[in-house]
């Protein structure tokens, strides 16, 4: 089994070193096959160069560098597209994670498909790092319905057939067990060691908590109604056309049986106003389901996930498109 351990860094050149060290100490005597992918962020400090020195000393050692600085999920989606092993380890470049958990998450990979560390006894200030965390662990958690301690814990394994399938966006990677729950995983978590960081300038702040709220928003949506978005738009528009509908009977009785002028009430402009957000809703939801379809169909992008096929020939995505699958049995 070879393992990747991606590590995106950025700005990080006073821990390169020991980074380095410490991850051969805890893979050279428990991985037998492994390899090291760096992303460099797009620093700018002397990061990159000592990564291509390390690079020349070690064949392990796979350097990749952005031309500016993308942010971690896009090193992340970078790690992952040049990573070959079954296994994939992620972790922070700050040395805040400990490689010597590495082998920790390695013992439960067989058993589940993703694992994912929790920073129990976490070594960041309370105010301004681990209450806005502890706040969008439990929103995320009461959200996705994956209850995880710790989603922002980069120390992570992933089984190779798991991470491929997830395209990146946005903060995303944060979101990756709660994304895999569509395809049905099994997800665990372990208790890991959490250090100070020593050296270097930590890269996040309270602003990040904004962008994974805004994210989380994005997950749930696409989680529940990717492939069909008229079932989220929808009920809303029926309920505020069915709204503005009766809102309008209301008035129009009272104009002719009771005589009353209803030209000036608000409660008429409410009525029309629910009337067309209404339609504006469900033309959103008709437009969403005509791009879910176009999307599917001209990528022919599966909207299934199969964990094996037993006793069939198998049946090339051309032959699904044409309708010759049949013919393949």
């Amino acid at each position: 089994m070879k393992v990747s351990v991606v590590v995106p860094l950025y700005n990080e050149e006073e821990n390169i070193q020991d980074l380095y060290a410490k991850l051969k100490q805890a893979l050279d005597t428990s991985v037998p096959d492994y390899e090291l992918v760096f992303v460099d962020d797009g620093s700018t400090d002397g990061t990159m160069g000592l990564i291509e020195q390390l690079q020349k000393q070690d064949s392990r050692l796979i350097a990749l560098s952005f031309r500016r600085n993308f942010g971690q999920t896009a090193a992340f989606a970078a790690g992952f597209d040049y990573a070959q092993g079954d296994v994939v380890i992620t972790m922070d470049g700050d040395l805040q994670n400990d490689p010597q958990d590495i082998p920790k998450l390695l013992g439960l990979i067989g058993e589940y498909d993703i694992v994912s560390g929790w920073r129990r006894r976490r070594q960041d200030p309370f105010i301004s790092r681990r209450l806005p965390s502890m706040m969008a662990n439990w929103l995320i958690s009461r959200v996705t319905g994956v209850p995880l301690h710790d989603y922002g814990c980069s120390l992570k394994a992933y089984r190779r057939d798991v991470i491929k399938n997830i395209s990146l966006y946005g903060e995303m990677h944060r979101f990756i067990p709660a994304v895999a729950k569509w395809y049905g995983v099994k997800i665990t978590e372990i208790e890991t060691t959490h250090h100070p960081r020593l050296r270097g300038k930590s890269k996040y702040g309270i602003s990040r908590t904004i962008r994974v709220v805004l994210d989380l928003i994005t997950v749930k949506f696409l989680l529940g109604f990717s492939t069909k978005p008229l079932q989220f738009f929808g009920p809303v528009g029926l309920l505020s056309s069915m709204t503005g509908f009766l809102i309008s009977c209301y008035l129009t009785l009272d104009k002719f049986l009771y005589g009353r002028d209803i030209g000036g009430r608000p409660l008429l402009l409410l009525g029309v106003l629910l009337i067309i957000v209404g339609v504006q809703f469900i033309g959103m939801g008709l437009l969403g389901e005509m791009m879910v379809r176009i999307y599917h169909e001209s990528q022919k992008k599966p909207i299934y996930v199969l964990r094996q096929v037993l006793g069939h020939t198998p049946v090339r995505r051309e032959d699904l498109s044409t309708g010759r699958a049949g013919d393949k049995q």
